[in-house]
């Protein structure tokens, strides 16, 4: 992940809430968070949506060692990527939502396709 936007926090909780928020989206099906954030976690959820298509596992480790969570990950390679076996890409849907009440901040809803 070479351009990636830093989201005004240190790498280990950006990292850690990215890992936490894919996580969430594979188990809920759908998460409303700020639109910058749904940006950048469109990012991860497609790359471990793609290795579930793979389903080998090889890909099952890679998914494992960026998510915690054994049930997403299983949930994942059983559920998710087997409805996106035709589709190359574009697995999520981000709709915006408007300001948030508290400070403005852009929000939207990320879900899967």
């Amino acid at each position: 992940m070479a351009n990636h936007r830093k989201l005004g926090m240190t790498t280990d909780h950006r990292v850690a809430m990215l890992r936490n928020m894919t996580a969430s989206l594979i188990n809920n099906g759908k998460i409303v968070t700020t639109v910058t954030r749904a940006k950048e976690l469109r990012r991860v959820t497609e790359r471990m949506i793609t290795l579930g298509k793979r389903g080998d596992l090889h890909a099952r480790r890679q998914a494992l060692a960026y998510i915690y969570d054994k049930n997403a990950v299983y949930k994942l390679f059983e559920e998710v990527a087997p409805k996106y076996s035709e589709r190359n890409g574009g697995y999520t849907r981000i709709l915006k939502m408007g300001p948030r009440r508290g400070d403005g901040a852009e929000m939207a809803i990320i879900e899967l396709v």
